[in-house]
Formats: C-alpha cells, sequence, structure tokens
C-alpha cells in the first residue's frame, strides 16, 4: 500500500473514533514527550505529560495551545507567568519565548500545526521529541 494512502487511511480511522483521554494518558509513562491522538487540518492534538522544567524557547511560525487536563502546570514568559488547573488553558503566540513546567505530574492537551517541534527553535539532547508519535 502507497505511504500517502496509508497515512490517509490511519488519519480517517483516527478521527472517526472517540477518544478517551484517562486511557490515552494510561498509556504515556514519559514525560516531555508528546503523542499524537488526532489530526485535523493540518494541526495535530497531542496528549504529554509535564513534570519539571522545560527548556526557554519560542516557534517562530506557530501557535501553541495548552489545556490542562489533570493536575497544574504553569507557562513562563520572560516578564510573567500564568498558571493552569484542569480544565484550563492557555494559547501561547508565535514567535512568544516561553517555557511550560509543572511541580508534580500534569497531563496536559497540546493543540498545535503538525510540523512543531516542541522544542522550537532550541535542540535539547534530553527534551526534543520525535514528531508525529502516534498513541
Amino acid at each position: 500500500m502507497d505511504h500517502e494512502l496509508e497515512h490517509q487511511l490511519y488519519a480517517e480511522e483516527m478521527n472517526t473514533k472517540k477518544i478517551n483521554l484517562a486511557e490515552k494518558f494510561s498509556r504515556i509513562h514519559e514525560h516531555w514527550r508528546p503523542k499524537v491522538v488526532g489530526e485535523l487540518n493540518g494541526q495535530e492534538v497531542k496528549l504529554v505529560k509535564f513534570k519539571g522544567e522545560f527548556v526557554w524557547h519560542h516557534h517562530e511560525k506557530e501557535d501553541e495551545l495548552f489545556l490542562c487536563i489533570k493536575g497544574r502546570m504553569s507557562v513562563e514568559f520572560k516578564n510573567y507567568r500564568v498558571d493552569l488547573h484542569a480544565g484550563e488553558f492557555v494559547i501561547v503566540p508565535k514567535a512568544t519565548e516561553h517555557r511550560t513546567l509543572a511541580d508534580e505530574e500534569a497531563e496536559v492537551l497540546i493543540f498545535e500545526p503538525a510540523s512543531t517541534k516542541n522544542t522550537g527553535n532550541v535542540t535539547h539532547e534530553s527534551l526534543t521529541a520525535p514528531n508525529g508519535v502516534k498513541l
């Protein structure tokens, strides 16, 4: 089967099934490694667990949405910080320097363009994750 057709069939199957967030999060056993659970219009819906501090970075062309599903997390900017509890989200505009952090493990849904590298303009030995990893 042709790779493009295979991807299209996978995307159709993935996007027409309901997603149980608790079940998907139970399959994630590492921090800072986003997993794709849905695709639409060139965007990906990703799930990730945060714990600790992430690297300062920005995304030149992509906005990002962070929705806290469980726990608490923060997004730090150069001059202020946004604290999120379960059920709250923030949108980080493109080209905005930021980092995410969570004192305790937090479960987070991210919505962003499929090409977005999790560490943006930075390559970090342990925090940069591969793109497109599906769960």
